[in-house]
């Protein structure tokens, strides 16, 4: 059984710290935040807020300065980060959700294809573990939805194409901020619907262990050809 504690925590801290820059655009070298204003911000503890700060190292979005008057600071940002950050402000009108899902869907097989490829026993095991907790969401929707995100935030941090990843995990927030305001009266779920849609991403995630290219490509084919609650999309993908 795994236990231990969901990978996407700290994903998200980092994705909504991104959106943070490009909203009060903030330039290179402009100050974030210490790490001890994080924790007293979030609630987070230390192991939390160091691996947000080590994701957003990774993704090459801040700078991470020890001592006396460090922290976090907006780095020197490439391409790739400016188009992410872009992303992660795009207005969200009417058609975002219908664009988010379109541009998430056509990414997709690439970003999954890459993970499957360069997957290591670490990455599987974190998959494993949002998996769990989408096992447990015992009909709880929005539980649900917050540990598949992060799965598929998790798939993308796998990738080794930063662009595709960059543009993939822009779209996934934009389709997880807009299912959050949802009407509730659009959410009502058929029983066997999260039941279905664990099964689509169990697959997802055996195709990414075989590390087989047709298996891959069937488990994406089916998880966009997946119907969603009632006659609509789902954009829980």
């Amino acid at each position: 059984m795994v236990t231990t504690r969901p990978p996407g925590l700290a994903q998200h801290l980092a994705t909504e710290i991104e959106e943070l820059i490009g909203k009060r655009g903030l330039q290179s070298g402009d100050r974030i935040a210490t790490m001890e204003e994080l924790r007293a911000q979030t609630g987070f503890g230390r192991a939390t807020i160091g691996e947000t700060a080590r994701l957003l190292s990774e993704r090459g979005s801040v700078v991470v300065r020890p001592g006396r008057g460090g922290g976090l600071f907006v780095a020197q940002g490439s391409p790739v980060v400016r188009l992410r950050q872009t992303l992660l402000t795009v207005p969200q009108g009417d058609t975002t959700v219908a664009d988010a899902l379109a541009v998430r869907d056509a990414l997709e097989e690439l970003v999954v294809l890459g993970a499957a490829q360069h997957r290591s026993d670490e990455d599987l095991h974190d998959l494993e573990i949002c998996l769990e907790v989408m096992r447990r969401a015992d009909n709880d929707l929005e539980r649900f939805l917050q540990a598949n995100w992060s799965l598929h935030e998790r798939i993308a941090a796998i990738t080794p194409n930063h662009l595709a990843r960059a543009v993939y995990l822009g779209t996934v927030k934009c389709i997880a901020e807009l299912s959050v305001r949802a009407d509730p009266e659009t959410r009502s779920t058929p029983p066997t619907y999260l039941a279905d849609r664990l099964a689509v991403h169990e697959e997802l995630v055996e195709a990414i262990r075989s590390r087989d290219e047709k298996s891959v490509k069937a488990a994406v084919a089916k998880h966009h050809g997946e119907d969603a609650v009632g006659s609509t999309k789902s954009v829980d993908k």
